[in-house]
């Protein structure tokens, strides 16, 4: 089945229950989603006979919505949901775009008081956090998913190097109008591929035109069959990704529409190592992930391992095939694209900071939220900024956020900070959540927000 399970379109996740044609690596090719599993992983400790009754959760929905996943094929799922902290900076400014307005940034509600079945609120880890479980870690052993597990996260490595391309802006050394030939001489070219008419924001905001470079029908023989494991530890030089996208023409003209492609990302990445001086990793480790002291969250480069606590990550390739223990794997080919790891408390206290104006002044904030239509009308992501997606989920709720799949991880992490409908179903004040899955190919946990937000 190809790229479409490899890195699974979780950008934006698939429409619960919904099949759909292929996907692409970290994010959606267009308008289509992941398929999901269409049936679920068969090992008896993922459902134990006499398996003691849920306790009760602080948030009912998000825990059944996990629980569904793993009677699906979902070997196991976290996630957390707290209460966003303090005001937004700009308070009042609307944020709008071609789509009109998108949101608007507030003050933030009351800190919820509940606390995740299972476990106790910790201050120094973000007091209140519900945090909840399901399923297992590992199908062989059998052992339960931790709320602290590390994962990769897939696309939403995006908004991180998003991020730093707008905080170089914002010093004067790169102007989102630059374009790739200016940065990258030579690179993106051929084939009618031109980095000339090419500029930075249409990067980020993926109006490009450029090819997904997970769709080369010969990366696609490796990455997205059971070809992967003799390769996965393989390495990959970004001008070498870039290098398959040139092999095909452009989607369309620059800046006459919107289509997921990763290799934007990749060229991102590269733009802030000439800009900056340093590589984009060093710049996100010093600007993001220090400042705000994200631990779990890293840049891992060609290494394959992932940081402890970590659950084993699955894949399947084809929908009938046993999942395939994918944990170990170099993610160079997804550099800047989709290549970081992280921890569900991280992406929350990211998100919280980014749409809390602690990372970006005003004015760069604004310009990360002016979006654009996705023309997607299948799946929850309705437009898109730079490095963030809105998502509008069955209620009408919307929230920032991304999603992100690669080898054996789905991931999500969504805000409604600074949304004006952002209350939900039950009147709650604005939240920040994040979820996992530690398999890639099938739903997308996008639908634990939705039930979150949207259950009666």
């Amino acid at each position: 089945m190809a790229a479409a399970i490899v890195v699974g379109a979780l950008v934006a996740g698939a429409v619960p229950g919904q099949a759909s044609p292929r996907a692409g690596a970290h994010g959606e090719r267009g308008p289509h989603a992941t398929p999901p599993l269409p049936h679920p992983l068969t090992h008896p400790l993922i459902h134990p006979a006499g398996h003691p009754a849920t306790p009760p959760s602080a948030h009912p929905a998000a825990q059944a919505a996990m629980e569904a996943a793993v009677k699906r094929g979902v070997p196991g799922a976290i996630g957390r949901i707290e209460a966003s902290r303090g005001t937004e900076a700009g308070a009042g400014t609307e944020l709008s775009g071609r789509i009109g307005a998108s949101g608007r940034i507030g003050a933030s509600g009351r800190i919820e008081a509940n606390v995740a079945h299972g476990a106790r609120a910790n201050p120094a880890d973000g007091a209140h956090a519900w945090k909840g479980t399901a399923g297992v870690a590992d199908l062989a052993k059998g052992t339960p998913r931790n709320p602290h597990d590390h994962f990769r996260i897939g696309s939403v490595s995006k908004t991180f190097l998003a991020t730093v391309v707008l905080q170089l802006e914002n010093e004067g050394k790169l102007s989102l109008d630059d374009t790739v030939e200016k940065w990258l001489p030579g690179l993106v070219v051929g084939n009618g591929n031109d980095g000339s008419r090419i500029t930075v924001r249409q990067l980020l905001q993926h109006t490009s035109g450029l090819y997904d470079y997970p769709y080369d029908p010969d990366f696609d023989a490796v990455y997205g069959t059971d070809a992967f494991l003799e390769h996965r530890y393989e390495s990959w030089a970004p001008e070498a990704v870039v290098g398959v996208a040139m092999k095909h023409p452009p989607e369309f003209a620059p800046g006459t529409s919107w289509k997921y492609s990763n290799t934007n990302y990749v060229l991102a990445s590269l733009i802030v190592d000439k800009a900056a001086g340093r590589s984009y990793a060093r710049e996100i480790e010093r600007r993001v992930l220090k400042p705000l002291k994200l631990h779990g969250t890293s840049l891992p480069g060609t290494k394959p391992g992932l940081p402890a606590p970590h659950s084993r990550g699955y894949v399947r390739f084809t929908p009938d095939a046993a999942p395939l223990d994918v944990t170990g794997l170099n993610p160079s080919w997804a550099r800047g694209a989709g290549d970081m790891i992280s921890t569900a408390r991280d992406l929350n206290r990211f998100y919280d900071a980014l749409l809390g104006g602690k990372l970006l002044p005003q004015r760069q904030l604004a310009k990360m939220l002016r979006t654009v239509p996705t023309g997607d009308t299948r799946t929850p992501r309705v437009a898109y900024g730079l490095g963030v997606f809105v998502y509008r989920f069955s209620c009408g709720v919307e929230a920032w956020g991304h999603g992100g799949g690669i080898h054996g991880s789905a991931s999500f992490v969504g805000t409604t900070r600074g949304m004006k409908n952002a209350a939900g179903r039950h009147g709650n004040p604005p939240r920040t959540m994040a979820f996992h899955y530690n398999v890639a190919g099938g739903s997308s946990p996008h639908e634990v927000a939705d039930a979150e937000f949207c259950a009666r």
